[in-house]
């Protein structure tokens, strides 16, 4: 089971914080990565980590401003938001995959937590 939290409204230019807590799976061993949704458009990679703690991934429109961690020992990854747009309102939520790098394609991912709704206010 995958949770995600710390959405909320922030103005433009703000930072938040999202964290998402896994349970059932061996955390260790999974990829873990962050999509994004909006009304009637498809779930987007917005950032992922592979499961050594080595490798990250970022869509280019948030390289630079959103920062994505794990700590294996908690169970948690997390996405730092900085600088945020109001292009990147959405509903935000984690997933985990197996694999030995950060995947794309929703597709991939066989664990999925329920979203928080992240508002960015021009």
């Amino acid at each position: 089971q995958l949770q995600a939290f710390g959405g909320g409204l922030v103005q433009a230019g703000g930072s938040l914080r999202l964290s998402c807590l896994a349970s059932g799976i061996t955390f260790s061993r999974n990829v873990m990565g962050w999509f994004r949704q909006t009304p009637g458009e498809e779930r987007e990679f917005v950032a992922g980590f592979t499961s050594d703690v080595g490798s990250t991934l970022y869509e280019d429109s948030v390289r630079g401003r959103f920062t994505v961690s794990r700590d294996n020992a908690k169970n948690t990854v997390s996405l730092q938001m900085n600088s945020s747009k109001p292009e990147d309102t959405a509903v935000y939520c984690c997933a985990a995959a197996y694999g030995s790098r950060v995947f794309t394609e929703t597709r991939y991912y066989g664990f999925w937590g329920r979203g928080t709704l992240v508002t960015v206010s021009s």
